[in-house]
């Protein structure tokens, strides 16, 4: 039997891990987002997340080994909620859109930018891209079934994925229109 807490009526070591570790993560995710990559420091995170240099040192040695991890806990965690939600089928592609916003698509969007010129970030970023890219083409299977094939499904990661970039550049009033007119047009080319 696995005990909740230790004999003394505190947390156990495995708690208090999580915690720390947990902590960190998020720490990680809200720095990317309000500082970007570059600007994002391990010794800011550990601030941030009330924790010791060595704790995030123990749990993380490196910025990429953070990062890439914050971001990953981030992709399970909207996972879960996204599918949580029980979205209607109906709507499946704006649910796939929907995945591509707030502070995970933020934090995955610094780390992209700064993979592409940093090797040890690009290395450390490739199972990550697997990983979010299986947890996409899993979410859209469950809330889609076999409306959509797997090669539409993964079209359709790839362009929703465009769709959240460029809306950067557009006011929410122009990037709803645009939605609007080239969602049908979307799903259309991928229903079968």
């Amino acid at each position: 039997m696995i005990q909740d807490t230790a004999p003394n009526g505190g947390r156990t070591q495995a708690q208090r891990t999580a915690a720390t570790r947990a902590k960190l993560l998020d720490a990680a995710v809200d720095s990317l987002v309000e500082h970007g990559y570059s600007g994002t420091s391990t010794q800011g995170i550990a601030k941030r997340a009330g924790v010791s240099r060595g704790a995030q040192l123990h749990h993380f040695p490196t910025k990429e080994s953070l990062v890439v991890a914050a971001v990953g806990h981030l992709v399970d965690r909207r996972l879960q909620e996204i599918l949580e939600t029980r979205p209607d089928p109906e709507h499946g592609f704006e649910t796939l859109m929907d995945a591509f916003s707030g502070p995970l698509f933020a934090a995955a969007l610094e780390l992209w930018v700064a993979a592409r010129t940093d090797p040890s970030l690009h290395e450390a970023m490739i199972p990550l891209e697997r990983k979010v890219s299986d947890a996409l083409r899993t979410g859209c299977l469950e809330i889609m079934g076999d409306r959509v094939s797997p090669d539409h499904i993964d079209l359709s990661i790839e362009i929703a994925r465009g769709f959240a970039v460029s809306a950067l550049m557009r006011t929410p009033e122009s990037d709803r229109e645009f939605r609007e007119r080239l969602l049908p047009v979307w799903k259309a080319l991928v229903m079968k």
